[in-house]
């Protein structure tokens, strides 16, 4: 069993072919710390919780899906844009890789549920969701179809910030581990560091952690909440999670998102602040996504990243 591999806050290079894009938009980060112990039953075969201090977290993750489509070619009109919530755990795999297993992932496009499902089994729900930007407070609503299960959070977003080492292994993730059948797989992905900024927690009224077999966690306060304007995304294929990364060196050759930083403590990273998406002050943004017509955040030495300062409420209406 290898040794965790190193935060890093830039990926890896993302092996070729690549298999998708998206964007990620107004995340919001709440987390808690728990034994690992406690989660180690929720993890797929050659999976295990990946520690910080002795403790890993659950992850209650609210955003806005943006863009999505194939790694070539326009984003995929109208079901390419949706809103997503998540719980999530944080992994590591036998060959030493770090990632996400998801406990749960809600979203408001009945098509997209379907397909994630079929084609990589991850467990996505279709669900009634909304979403409100006002002023430098942000509000999430979730509720799950035919069952009653919801979730609402609220937060105010604070000034921007490099982070430390909790907020680097909670957010440098540069993949995810999911079972299929009887073998699990690992689903690469490449972006820019995140932009990260400080929180408050206004809100927090949630069912689905303890739906995801979590208990009553998400009844006392999260131990650590933060947000991120976006980043854009691409995924690689999906490889067997017992096959390496190859070998235990980070590529520190330019892989489109920047330059890998290559920092081996396995509980250290270092974000370069310059690199930190822009949100622009006080540009408006239309309900409507799927044209990619929102206006355009430069990151500094890598490419533009759509990033869109505001953004109305998003109805729940059942046409979505």
């Amino acid at each position: 069993m290898a040794l965790p591999e190193p935060v890093t806050a830039e990926p890896p290079a993302l092996a070729l072919p690549r298999l998708m894009r998206q964007s990620w938009r107004d995340v919001a980060f709440l987390h808690w710390a728990v034994e690992p112990g406690s989660v180690a039953r929720l993890f797929p075969p050659g999976v295990r919780p990946d520690v910080l201090d002795g403790r890993t977290y659950v992850g209650l993750i609210p955003f806005r899906m943006v863009g999505a489509g194939f790694a070539h070619g326009p984003a995929v009109p109208w079901a390419g844009t949706f809103l997503e919530t998540n719980v999530r755990l944080y992994s590591v795999d036998d060959t030493g890789r770090r990632g996400i297993v998801f406990l749960s992932l809600d979203a408001d496009r009945a098509v997209v549920v379907a397909g994630a499902r079929a084609v990589f089994g991850l467990p996505y729900r279709w669900a009634r969701m909304g979403f409100r930007a006002d002023g430098d407070e942000r509000a999430y609503t979730t509720r799950l179809r035919r069952v009653g299960v919801h979730s609402r959070v609220a937060v105010r977003v604070g000034a921007p910030t490099a982070g430390g080492p909790l907020e680097h292994f909670l957010t440098a993730r540069w993949g995810l581990h999911v079972a299929r059948g009887h073998r699990t797989r690992y689903i690469p992905n490449a972006h820019p560091p995140w932009p990260l900024r400080t929180a408050e927690l206004l809100d927090l009224d949630d069912g689905l952690v303890a739906a995801a077999g979590l208990g009553d966690l998400a009844r006392r306060p999260p131990d650590h909440v933060a947000f991120s304007d976006g980043v854009a995304v691409r995924f690689g294929l999906p490889v067997p999670a017992a096959t390496p990364r190859g070998g235990d060196r980070i590529s520190r050759r330019r892989n489109g998102y920047g330059t890998v930083m290559g920092n081996r403590d396995s509980n250290q990273s270092s974000v370069r602040t310059d690199e930190q998406i822009a949100s622009p002050k006080g540009s408006e943004v239309t309900e409507d996504e799927a044209g990619g017509d929102e206006p355009m955040a430069e990151v500094p030495g890598g490419p533009q990243v759509d990033v869109p300062a505001a953004q109305g409420h998003v109805p729940e209406d059942d046409d979505r």
